[in-house]
C-alpha cells in the first residue's frame, strides 16, 4: 500500500463501487440462513426477522429502521451472545447512527422481557434511560421484536422488504 498510486486507488474505489450490490447479496444470504435457527422458539429466526420488519412497516417505521428490523438477529448466523453488535456493524454504514445504536443493545433492552428467567436484570435498559435514541429502542423491543415470535402471525415474505433491503444497502451514508 505505501507503493500505491492515486490511479490504482481510483480503480479500487471503482470497483468497490461497482460491486457494492454484493453487499446486499450477502445479508439477504444471512437472512435466509437463519431460516435454519430455531433454538427453541416458535419460529425460525428467519420468520422473526420478518415478522419483527412486518411489525415495523406497518407501525410505519421508516425504511432504515423496517430494515434494520429485518436484520436486527443476522449476527445469529455468526453467534448467538453477541449477535446485536454483529448486526450493528453491518449496518452502521448504512442507517442512522440511532438505529445502529437500537441493534447494538436491543438484548438488553429485551431482557425486560426474559432476563429475570435467567437471573439477569430485567431492567438493564434503564442505564441508557437518557440516550437519544431510548424511545425508539424501546419501541423496537416491546412492540415489535418480543412478540415475533407467533407462527401464526401476519409475515410478509423475504421479497416484500428485497427492494427496500437493496436501497438502503446501495450505498454507505453514515
Amino acid at each position: 500500500m505505501d507503493q500505491s498510486t492515486a490511479a490504482e486507488w481510483a480503480e479500487i474505489g471503482r470497483q468497490t463501487a461497482e460491486h457494492q450490490p454484493r453487499v446486499a447479496d450477502s445479508v439477504l444470504a444471512m437472512l435466509r440462513s437463519l431460516a435454519d435457527i430455531t433454538d427453541g422458539f416458535a419460529t425460525d429466526q428467519l420468520t422473526h426477522c420478518l415478522q419483527t420488519a412486518t411489525l415495523a412497516e406497518k407501525a410505519g417505521a421508516d425504511d432504515e429502521v423496517v430494515v434494520a428490523s429485518l436484520c436486527h438477529d443476522i449476527g445469529k448466523a455468526i453467534s448467538v451472545p453477541n449477535h446485536g453488535a454483529i448486526a450493528a456493524e453491518i449496518l452502521r454504514p448504512y442507517v442512522r447512527p440511532d438505529v445502529a445504536w437500537m441493534l447494538q443493545v436491543h438484548q438488553d433492552f429485551q431482557g425486560k422481557h426474559y432476563y429475570a428467567h435467567f437471573g439477569a436484570d430485567p431492567n438493564k435498559r434503564d442505564a441508557f434511560v437518557d440516550h437519544p435514541a431510548y424511545a425508539l429502542t424501546a419501541e423496537f423491543t416491546d412492540e415489535w421484536d418480543q412478540i415475533a415470535f407467533d407462527p401464526d402471525a401476519e409475515t410478509y415474505p423475504l421479497e416484500h422488504f428485497e427492494a427496500r433491503l437493496r436501497e438502503v444497502f446501495s450505498r454507505a451514508r453514515y
